[in-house]
């Protein structure tokens, strides 16, 4: 059997090719091996999303563990990677899995790991579990039934919605947001949001809210050319709807439209969410971004009086650091963002609740509180477009940036270069591009900041121009 890999966020593979029962089997038989090796009487909490099959590998991973003696804790019915993560948490489990692709394409499932923190197990410890994972499965899982184990007590069903649902309203003013003037809309993405957000507020306006494992043949992943139905509801209610959330397939990363319809990408969202916690919170602390974030940050930061990292991208570089230090804030460029006073994890739903409790205790449109923030670190836009090439040129375009070979892009002079996660060279004007090889698939990721939109392309127009050369 071929070799299973952990990427920057799990295990993932098509269904049916290489992501099977067997194959799922023989991770779990690698997660069982590093759970004897590092904890007594170990347990794990286990959940599935929205994708297909999910109850089934969800249930394959739990006769394993339980077949080796581990006590499950098995969600019933779809639920979001946080959910799992708090659920870990909550009840003091050794291990966290959760049956997810995210935010890939419907033909993908996955698996991901979840430190006993309520977080990303760490990269040396995903390692562990990934050496240990044998080269064939030696469980017969269909000989194994989850009523034997549950009247062994090895598996117990467990509702992490309600213990999440709990967990948000102990922490937000729900009424205030129920009951305020404004109106908002959430897009599921047919993802594992949709049930608890239905609870948490019945009568806001939902798109893409049912079960539908093929996502309508789009990747749930919430940026906008995935979004266009969401950006067009809310231009057609002409202001009615004041802002609007989508999360992906799990539900861990954020998409956010003003009242235009406008997308709201994650870097003004985290310059929001920073002004808040800090102002009307009165938290502090450290905040940690991946490398692909916006400088403002930083500039924010200044501002503030706040300490500030970048770490390379992945955000169980993120959780890390917010397990040993003081961290107000880790955030990506990807939408995945998390915060003090809640788990170590990315969280769509809760930054999208942090975003309208904001606009509700204030009384401003989210257009407004973005002014605000332009006040202090000044006004940009940010876009990204990933090129599709051929595998030689992508290597040799990554050898030009580890050879310093380029000095400019157009009439861009470059005035210092970073290289902490990839290749982001500096302009005048606070304008920059970046340049970033993805590591299992033949594409150069390029990103840009300028002060419009259209400065923005231009730059990229120009870097991509000089890749021809």
């Amino acid at each position: 059997m071929s070799k299973i890999k952990f990427g920057t966020d799990g295990w993932r593979a098509i269904i049916a090719k290489e992501f099977t029962v067997s194959n799922v089997a023989r991770v779990t038989l690698g997660a069982t091996e590093w759970l004897g090796k590092n904890f007594d009487n170990s347990s794990v909490v286990i959940g599935h999303d929205c994708r297909f099959a999910g109850e089934l590998f969800a249930e394959t991973a739990a006769k394993v563990f339980a077949n080796a003696g581990v006590k499950v804790f098995l969600a019933k019915g779809p639920v979001s990677t946080p959910m799992v993560s708090l659920g870990t948490l909550n009840k003091k489990a050794s291990l966290g899995v959760v049956i997810t692709a995210s935010h890939n394409p419907p033909a993908y499932n996955g698996y991901k790991l979840k430190g006993h923190f309520g977080g990303p197990l760490l990269p040396k410890e995903i390692q562990e579990v990934e050496d240990l994972i044998p080269s064939s499965n030696s469980v017969n899982v269909n000989k194994l039934t989850i009523e034997e184990f549950a009247e062994k007590g090895l598996i117990e069903y467990i509702d992490l919605e309600t213990i999440y649902f709990d967990h948000v309203e102990a922490n937000f003013d729900m009424d205030a947001i129920r009951n305020s003037e404004m109106n908002f809309a959430y897009d599921g993405m047919f993802g594992s949001g949709q049930d608890v957000m239905r609870r948490l507020l019945p009568d806001i306006d939902f798109l893409h809210c049912d079960h539908n494992p093929g996502f309508n043949g789009t990747a749930p992943e919430p940026i906008h050319r995935n979004l266009g139905e969401f950006s067009d509801m809310i231009k057609i209610s002409e202001g009615q709807i004041d802002c609007g959330l989508a999360t992906d397939g799990d539900a861990d990363r954020i998409g956010l439209y003003d009242s235009k319809g406008n997308f709201v990408d994650s870097h003004h969202i985290i310059l929001l969410l920073i002004k808040y916690l800090v102002e009307e919170k009165k938290y502090g602390g450290k905040v940690v971004n991946a490398f692909s974030v916006t400088p403002k940050v930083k500039k924010m930061c200044d501002h503030y009086g706040l300490d500030y990292q970048v770490v390379q991208i992945g955000f169980k570089h993120i959780a890390g650091i917010m397990l040993t230090d003081d961290v107000l804030l880790g955030g990506e460029e990807s939408g995945g963002i998390a915060t003090k006073g809640h788990i170590p994890e990315r969280d769509g739903i809760w930054m999208g609740l942090i975003i309208w409790e904001y606009m509700v205790k204030s009384g401003k449109t989210l257009e407004e509180l973005i002014e605000g923030i332009y006040e202090i670190v000044g006004e940009f836009k940010f876009e990204r477009i990933d090129l599709h090439l051929k595998e030689e040129d992508k290597l040799r375009i990554m050898a030009n940036c580890k050879d310093d070979k380029y000095k400019s892009f157009g009439n861009l002079e470059v005035k210092r270069v970073e290289t902490i996660d990839g290749f982001k060279y500096f302009f005048d004007n606070d304008e920059w591009v970046m340049i970033r090889a993805s590591g299992t698939e033949p594409v150069l990721r390029t990103y840009a900041e300028a002060a419009t939109n259209k400065r923005a392309f231009e730059i990229l127009e120009q870097t991509h121009l000089e890749f021809k050369k």
